[in-house]
This record gives C-alpha cells, sequence and structure tokens, in this order.
C-alpha cells in the first residue's frame, strides 16, 4: 500500500479543504450533506430540463447560497421557495432576495428538508446524497402532485426511474429527471 493518499482520497481532501467552515461542522454535515454548491451552468441546465413555465413553484432542497432560487425567478419567472439548515446561509440569501427586491417572488426557510411542506411544488430541486433523496423520496410522493418534477444534480432517487438522466461537463456531472408520479423500478 502506498504512503500516499490516493487520487480520489486527495481530490475528497482538497473539496472539504475549499468548503466554506459552516459546511464542515458536523451537526450539518451529520445532519443531511454537506454543503457543495452547483456550478451555475449545471444550475442553468437543471432549470431547463425542469421546463418551468412562469408562475410554477420550485422547491430547493438544501438551497445552499439560493443560486437556484434567483435564477428560477430571474430567468423564468417562478416563484422560488428555498430549505437550508445553516442560519448562516439562510441569511445571506434573505440578504439577497431583500436588496434584490423579489421578496414577493422568493423566500428561504430554515429549517431540515426531510420535514418541509412541499405542498404547492411544481419543481423540486436536490444536490443531496443518494441516502437523503431515498429518505426523502416518501414526502415527494406524499406531496407532490402529478406532473410535479423533481430534478436532483449527481444523485438518483433510488427506487426511482428517471424520465431523462444527462452527462454534462465531460461526464463530470449527472442530471436526474422525475416525473411525478415517478415510474418505480
Amino acid at each position: 500500500m502506498s504512503r500516499y493518499p490516493s487520487k480520489t482520497w486527495a481530490v475528497a481532501i482538497l473539496a472539504l479543504a475549499a468548503m466554506p467552515g459552516h459546511a464542515q461542522e458536523p451537526h450539518y454535515a451529520k445532519k443531511l450533506a454537506p454543503y457543495v454548491s452547483s456550478p451555475a451552468r449545471i444550475v442553468d441546465r437543471m432549470l431547463e430540463l425542469a421546463k418551468i413555465r412562469p408562475g410554477e413553484t420550485v422547491y430547493d432542497l438544501g438551497c445552499g447560497d439560493g443560486r437556484i432560487l434567483f435564477a428560477a425567478v430571474e430567468t423564468y419567472k417562478a416563484k422560488a421557495v428555498g430549505v437550508e439548515i445553516s442560519p448562516k446561509l439562510v441569511a445571506q440569501v434573505r440578504e439577497r432576495i431583500k436588496k434584490d427586491g423579489i421578496s414577493d417572488s422568493a423566500r428561504v426557510i430554515e429549517g431540515d428538508l426531510l420535514t418541509a411542506d412541499l405542498t404547492g411544488a411544481d419543481v423540486v430541486t436536490l444536490y443531496l446524497t443518494t441516502d437523503v433523496n431515498e429518505e426523502l423520496r416518501p414526502r415527494l410522493e406524499k406531496f407532490l402532485k402529478p406532473g410535479a418534477r423533481v430534478i436532483s444534480h449527481d444523485y438518483p432517487v433510488a427506487g426511482w426511474k428517471p424520465t431523462k438522466m444527462e452527462l454534462q461537463d465531460g461526464q463530470k456531472h449527472r442530471i436526474y429527471v422525475y416525473e411525478m408520479p415517478p415510474v418505480k423500478q
């Protein structure tokens, strides 16, 4: 066995070192998933694949810095709701919502996405782990109406068959698209 970490471990260590401090706090990492933001081009493609119509409501579970919320409101004239557990990130997103003057179109809820009320969501975006997606699946099935879309960055929803799956950036990123009710595997 080599004295040096494998390439995979080295990449993981560098990724953790680059994360904001609150993302590495054990409370947040153990609770759901670490905060890693989606690249802007992936956000754009996720929202394109969601086929958002003006006035629809987009929920971003684990919204981080709110980039999906802002893009949904600005580009698609949608309403946007973020759910985020980090008080620091919630404060930052709320400040930007206020600064951008979009309080009637966007809001962020400080809380656990596994208990969030998803009633009224037309689109739900995720960048969580496969395990968290699986834990969230019953709530998505319970709350989302027929025709609602679930768009997941990199991690599938176990037990569901995507209506579409795309590889992006030379296969570095996967985008899974599901439509409710989901096709079961």
